[in-house]
């Protein structure tokens, strides 16, 4: 059984967004996405994968399609393939942000 420890892998990068990876198959890919206030990851779209956001810590806005919202902890959203979605932290606090796709991208 692979088990990670996700709460200590969190990290931040001062340039940019950062990614922790934590799991990946052919299949799929489960990462933690970490963003100080005003980093984001820019609007961006994958055509034959499925994208889900979870917040477990901060506020951040989160665009699919034409729709933006702002979600907190404990909420989630689902981008489905071929829409336009990212992800910005627009509050002052850091955001953490659990991020799973299928199938992976190539």
């Amino acid at each position: 059984m692979n088990v990670v420890d996700w709460s200590s892998l969190v990290s931040f990068a001062d340039d940019k967004m950062k990614k922790v990876p934590l799991f990946s198959s052919e299949r799929m890919f489960c990462d933690v996405y970490c963003f100080r206030p005003g980093q984001e990851q820019r609007a961006h779209r994958h055509e034959g994968s499925d994208k889900v956001y979870v917040v477990v810590r901060g506020t951040g806005t989160f665009r699919v399609g034409d729709e933006e919202r702002e979600l907190v902890a404990g909420q989630a959203v689902f981008a489905p393939a071929g829409e336009e979605l990212g992800a910005r932290n627009t509050s002052g606090d850091d955001l953490v942000v659990l991020v799973t796709m299928a199938p992976k991208p190539a």
